[in-house]
């Protein structure tokens, strides 16, 4: 199990994710679907330390939000490279680990389920 949220490899790789997002929107101008794409990263780490401050049911449900921030997060992504915000190649960074992300999310959830 884990003591804290910090121990959860999720919330490290989430974090991780929500600083590259920053970094890949640094030099955007296009105000409004940066803030959003950057809401949505940090939403997933957020979502999964509430989450995991709370009983297990509450955070299986906080999990799910976390799960639906990944997915926000890539359609933004694709969204952001078809305009031209965002390279390919940045685009394919941030589908392929919300995918994983999304994957380990939904795995952590199922292993609370099983632990109660």
């Amino acid at each position: 199990m884990y003591a804290s949220f910090e121990d959860l490899d999720v919330w490290r790789r989430a974090c991780q994710l929500a600083v590259r997002v920053y970094q890949i929107l640094e030099g955007c101008r296009d105000f409004g679907l940066k803030d959003q794409m950057q809401r949505a990263a940090v939403s997933i780490a957020s979502n999964i330390a509430e989450g995991a401050e709370r009983g297990p049911k509450e955070f299986a449900h906080f999990l799910r939000i976390a799960r639906g921030s990944a997915a926000e997060l890539r359609t933004q992504t694709y969204i952001a490279a078809k305009i031209g915000i965002i390279k390919p190649e940045e685009m394919n960074e941030i589908v392929e680990e919300t995918k994983q992300l999304a994957k380990m999310l939904y795995a952590l959830a199922k292993s609370l389920k099983t632990e109660n």
